[in-house]
């Protein structure tokens, strides 16, 4: 008689920002931080489901009145720029990726590997390009027009340095994410490629 076979499925995020949701409330309760934010998708949403937020994968606990309240636990907080988050700041937003889905972007797991720093931002007729530096660790695996994920969103590495590149950004996507609220000195979160972070693992020390 043959055993039952079980299967585990991880979340997929495609890096392909759905929305941009609305701080509206930040309560903190020991090393946890509550947050309820306004979205259009708050009516379409249940509890325990789970979303992208900045690129860091949290859980619906409460919806109520066009508004979802998630927590962040102290390791999130300690890894992502969610600790900076002020009333009213906007949140890039996905939800996760249904079987069967167009994978428009690339594999996003929501787990943020680093914080980094926006150190030039330079319009190029019509365009952006953004730079940015963050601590280099062995994992921390950047290629060549390889994939990076910046506070959720997938883009395209240009430029790629041990510890900084640059990533292109088109009228769209500076329009409907967080980036026409960046400056120099502003705080996002990385996801580095899934791929390139197990090679980077069975690469010899």
């Amino acid at each position: 008689m043959h055993g039952k076979t079980t299967y585990f499925i991880s979340l997929v995020f495609t890096g392909i920002i759905e929305s941009l949701a609305k701080v509206s409330d930040l309560k903190k309760e020991g090393g946890n931080l509550h947050i309820t934010l306004q979205s259009d998708l708050a009516s379409e949403l249940k509890i325990d489901q789970s979303l992208s937020h900045n690129g860091v994968c949290l859980t619906v606990v409460d919806i109520k009145n066009g508004t979802y309240t998630v927590t962040a636990v102290h390791e999130t907080l300690e890894k992502s720029n969610i600790g900076n988050w002020k009333l009213g700041e906007p949140v890039n937003l996905e939800r996760a990726m249904k079987i069967g889905d167009r994978l428009d972007g690339h594999i996003v797991q929501g787990h943020v590997d680093a914080t980094a720093t926006v150190t030039r931002i330079q319009e190029e007729e019509g365009s952006w390009r953004f730079s940015f530096e963050f601590e280099p660790q062995k994992d921390r695996v950047l290629v060549e027009k390889g994939s990076i994920t910046v506070d959720g969103v997938s883009l395209t590495v240009i430029n790629a340095k041990e510890n900084s590149f640059d990533v292109a950004i088109i009228p769209y996507t500076f329009e409907n994410t967080r980036f026409g609220v960046y400056e120099s000195g502003s705080k996002v979160n990385l996801e580095f490629d899934v791929i390139g972070k197990y090679v980077a693992r069975l690469m010899p020390s």
